[in-house]
């Protein structure tokens, strides 16, 4: 309670390491107010490094846009904003395990198409029974979440699948080649994006569609030529969790190592040796598929 906060909704927490350590000052920021913005995010106000010999230890922020409690009810979460709470909480660890010298390589100054890693696969847990089974109850009567329902909410996560699967990579290829060209496109706009797409186009096409014109990301939202990097971290993340199940979602050992040759290390070396010093292989894509349900 000492720590000042920016609003009073914030409530910040001194971060320890098992040894009693300190590692960071957490700050959760949970519901909307009239001048935030809507979403969810992780921020660094401070990253960690080293400078003259002496460590500075970082500050981290997570936010989101749930609902607040009231007088009889909780603060009550769909589960897409479990899952989103998860996703930067994710994100906050890569912050907070940072052991680096140089602020720019620590925490998540990574590559775009790794820094997605950790937050994307710690939306895994909410789909384990054994995790949810820690906190998801009936608010009114304690009853834990039948394993019926978590059957249903995963069936429903991988409907289509395959098709989403393949629209992604769509969009990765249209980003790709509006990013290589070397000289000017003379053939409309539409043409182009035709041409780049075919390889992914499973559907037949609907005249009047243009993705290029509404495609933010990859004009606006710094992804140039990077768009591909969502579904790589989906790789990454389908086959780092896929040791998780063999060990066991709570498996100290895999969690430590995960810490150490993953979140610790930030952009000190580069990713694929960080990935297989945990995993103990390159990314198998196959472990994707499992999980998306498609033989």
């Amino acid at each position: 309670p000492e720590i000042p906060v920016y609003h009073p909704d914030v409530k910040a927490y001194e971060v320890f390491d098992a040894d009693g350590s300190f590692l960071a000052v957490l700050y959760m920021d949970f519901f909307p107010r009239a001048s935030k913005r809507g979403g969810a995010w992780m921020t660094e106000f401070r990253q960690q490094g080293v400078e003259n010999g002496v460590e500075t230890r970082p500050l981290i922020s997570v936010v989101y846009n749930f609902t607040k409690p009231t007088d009889s009810l909780p603060s009550l979460l769909t589960f897409d904003e479990v899952t989103t709470m998860l996703h930067e909480f994710g994100h906050a660890l890569h912050g907070i395990f940072a052991a680096g010298t140089y602020p720019s390589l620590t925490g998540t100054a990574v590559y775009r198409d790794f820094v997605e890693l950790p937050s994307q696969i710690m939306e895994n847990w909410a789909y384990e029974k054994e995790f949810l089974d820690l906190f998801a109850v009936d608010y009114r009567t304690g009853e834990k979440m039948p394993a019926e329902l978590i059957r249903r909410i995963l069936d429903a996560k991988n409907y289509l699948a395959a098709y989403s699967h393949i629209r992604q990579v769509a969009y990765g290829l249209c980003d790709m080649a509006w990013h290589s060209i070397s000289e000017p496109v003379k053939m409309p706009v539409v043409d182009f994006e035709k041409k780049a797409m075919a390889r992914a186009q499973v559907l037949p096409y609907v005249d009047g569609q243009c993705t290029s014109t509404s495609f933010g990301h990859i004009f606006s939202g710094g992804y140039a030529a990077g768009y591909y990097s969502y579904k790589w971290a989906e790789v990454l993340e389908a086959d780092a969790f896929s040791l998780f199940k063999e060990k066991g979602i709570f498996d100290r050992e895999t969690a430590a190592s995960f810490r150490e040759n993953i979140l610790s290390k930030g952009g000190s070396e580069h990713p694929m040796k960080l990935y297989v010093r945990f995993r103990g292989h390159k990314p198998d894509t196959q472990a994707l598929f499992d999980k998306m349900g498609i033989e």
